[in-house]
């Protein structure tokens, strides 16, 4: 896991950065401590320094030398720099004019490079840290020794502060994943908080303010109308330039590669090196054979001069795209399609293609074992199905996560359009869900009738009918199935989560007085699709990046253009009416292909494949581990759930009852992470003489 870390304090002295001597008046050091600890410096383990005090800034883990960039304003004036961590597509000059900007206010120049980064920047005693739209890069803070100190990660702020863990969150996440009124700015750890999405969070002196860089538009002049064509033609732009971010990038191998015994009968060198388990030198994507991923691997392949140009045309020639489809082959029959589309698309001489073909030993479930992430995610149940496919991959994979959030309309954007009073842009969508029902009318009746019913609910009546929902422990209805029973359930301004009917009514009634607490404040949007799409491309977002830690190879970088800045700002300047169309996201990526001279794509293209499947076959056939780690869980101690309840669910779910996988998937791996948590040695700062900095040492059991 890579972060970085810094602090700002009144109580700061130039000198060693992280002295001590300041800081324990601070509350983080007991007094029998205070003399012995006045003499030594605090620092994460792991650490390379980036600038030192009065303000300290450390890079940790395993970063590349390219991966993080520092530059000055005027060698004479030092106190005035910037520095980017990760994958930016701007060269020195840019970076100097952003940080030009950003000194007199203008952060959004910071935001607008390609590739997925953190920026941070120094004015003199103030500190600016910058995160993402998506929240893929998040920002945390805390306060500590008379000042803040802040990080791309959660856990070293809770080893920081010695944290315990926030059960009202953990609740939350079970609850109400989708609401961020339930969540709000916290995370698992007392104490720890999280930016929003598009914000910053700016230090003076260790006094902080958390400030948006994203225009607000106004609520007395309605926003101009866009143009289709010339938002297709950003999103197009915008995709090409995070694509080429990571390609210009200086190319890297694999530290140490796994040693080869030697040639194996119909085996090449590649192929014994991904069953080695170690990612090619060079640059590679996923090619499942969806709209998202080909999309990608085709634009890497045909940029001129860097891998996928033909042999002999050009600089770099010879160098094809290595494209990895993954073939489960335990799962129930359903994908022939996708893969054949797959098959279709690399006979594109420009792309190397290599299938992974696993069975039971990678389904969901197979293997609960892994690495401790710094948040709880659903991905940690098939963490080690994707790091098979992703060993097979490159140093620098490039995936299409993120596509549907991005680009794809929340049914709440219906919504929307009734209250714009655009009510012809519903034929289209509302007729493609009567179709997927079969024949009747009471399918676009029912729908006109829950968007009209949502466009006329204010934000303050739809979370306190919530909160109303879950004090009167009504979230155990039937799982929605099906695209109309789905859309019907997500014309709401908040709903509960899949994992909501399992829970304690304790830790439901807590969630409940969150969102009552919620309603009383201004909304961040008055519009019910905007800020549902929102949510939920932060959520999205979230579980991205524990699925990076929880997947992550070594020696790898997995790139997921489609979260970066620039492609969510452009892809937000399509018209609602555009997106809400039937099959929209795969007429956008066909015109940014077409754009760029990629014409001829294979039948189907832009089908949807049903998921699922694979999930109740791992879950049945883990049945017996599944029962076991809910004899006892850590969740039972934390009084959210009640051990009987889940094990009962989970025989239900291996039987082929309609019990909701999502929920399952959610309980698991939160247990999971809380296992992990507690079981962990050591901690992430050092330079101390007390053992006791570490966060979370049980899980108690609160008084909700």
């Amino acid at each position: 896991m890579r972060w970085l870390v810094g602090w700002s304090s009144i109580a700061a002295s130039f000198g060693t950065a992280g002295r001590l001597a300041d800081t324990v008046r601070g509350g983080f050091a007991d007094s029998d401590d205070a003399g012995e600890d006045a003499a030594r410096t605090l620092h994460p383990v792991g650490a390379q320094l980036l600038w030192g005090d009065p303000d300290p800034l450390w890079a940790v883990g395993d970063w590349r030398p390219d991966e993080i960039r520092t530059v000055v304003a005027d060698p004479a004036d030092p106190f005035t720099r910037l520095a980017v961590l990760g994958c930016c597509g701007a060269d020195d000059a840019e970076l100097r004019r952003g940080l030009y900007a950003a000194r007199g206010g203008a952060l959004r120049h910071l935001t607008a490079w390609p590739g997925s980064y953190t920026a941070v920047v120094q004015a003199g005693r103030r500190i600016t840290v910058v995160g993402d739209l998506a929240g893929a890069r998040p920002v945390f803070h805390t306060p500590w020794a008379n000042g803040t100190a802040y990080a791309t990660a959660a856990l070293p702020l809770a080893d920081l502060i010695e944290a315990q863990l926030d059960i009202g969150h953990l609740a939350a996440l079970l609850a109400c994943p989708d609401s961020p009124e339930a969540l709000g700015d916290g995370t698992p750890y007392t104490g720890v908080r999280r930016i929003p999405p598009g914000h910053a969070l700016i230090l003076r002196e260790g006094s902080r303010e958390i400030t948006g860089y994203e225009p607000v538009a106004s609520l007395a002049v309605a926003a101009p109308a866009a143009d289709p064509e010339h938002a297709v033609e950003g999103v197009r732009e915008a995709l090409v330039g995070a694509v080429r971010a990571r390609l210009t990038a200086p190319r890297h191998a694999p530290d140490t590669l796994p040693y080869d015994p030697g040639p194996v009968p119909g085996m090449g060198p590649a192929d014994r090196r991904a069953a080695r388990g170690g990612p090619a030198p060079g640059i590679g994507a996923d090619l499942s054979g969806g709209s998202a991923s080909a999309t990608l691997a085709l634009l890497a392949a045909g940029l001129p001069g860097v891998p996928g140009t033909v042999l002999g045309h050009g600089a770099g020639a010879g160098e094809r795209l290595l494209a990895v489809t993954f073939n489960d082959l335990a799962a129930p029959r359903g994908r022939e399609a996708e893969l054949e589309r797959a098959r279709a698309i690399a006979a594109d001489p420009r792309l190397h293609h290599v299938v992974v073909a696993a069975g039971e030993e990678a389904l969901p479930y197979a293997d609960l074992e892994g690495p401790l992430t710094d948040e709880p995610g659903p991905s940690l149940v098939t963490a080690a199905r994707h790091r098979r496919r992703l060993a097979a991959g490159s140093a620098d994979h490039l995936t299409g996560h993120g596509a549907r959030q991005v680009l794809d309309a929340h049914p709440a954007r219906l919504a929307d359009l009734l209250m714009d009073r655009q009510r012809r842009h519903l034929v289209k969508p509302v007729a493609a869900l009567a179709r997927a029902e079969g024949p009747s009318l009471a399918v676009p009746v029912t729908v006109y009738l829950a968007a009209r019913r949502l466009s006329r609910t204010s934000y303050m009546s739809g979370l306190r009918d919530a909160a109303a929902r879950l004090r009167g422990h009504r979230v155990d209805a039937d799982e929605p199935t099906g695209a109309v029973a789905s859309s019907l359930a997500a014309l709401a301004w908040s709903r509960p989560g899949p994992a909501a009917r399992w829970l304690t009514g304790e830790a439901l009634a807590e969630v409940s007085i969150r969102l009552e607490a919620a309603a009383g404040r201004p909304p961040l949007s008055l519009r019910p699709g905007e800020a549902r799409a929102r949510a939920a491309l932060a959520r999205y977002a979230a579980d991205h990046r524990v699925f990076e830690q929880a997947a992550e190879v070594r020696s790898q970088r997995l790139h997921a253009p489609f979260l970066d800045n620039q492609v969510v700002r452009a892809a937000r300047a399509l018209p609602e009416s555009l997106r809400v169309q039937p099959g929209a996201r795969a007429a956008v990526l066909r015109t940014v292909l077409a754009g760029t001279g990629v014409r001829e794509l294979p039948p189907g293209w832009g089908a949807v494949t049903p998921e699922g499947a694979s999930a109740r076959v791992g879950l049945r056939l883990a049945q017996d581990p599944l029962l076991d780690l809910f004899e006892a869980p850590l969740l039972a101690d934390a009084g959210l759930i009640e051990a009987r309840v889940v094990q009962d669910a989970l025989l239900a779910a291996a039987a082929g009852s309609p019990v909701p996988l999502d929920g399952l998937a959610d309980l698991v791996s939160l247990e999971l992470w809380l296992r992990r948590l507690l079981a962990r040695r050591g901690t992430c700062w050092t330079g101390t003489s007390t053992p006791r900095r570490r966060a979370v040492p049980a899980v108690p059991r609160p008084a909700l």
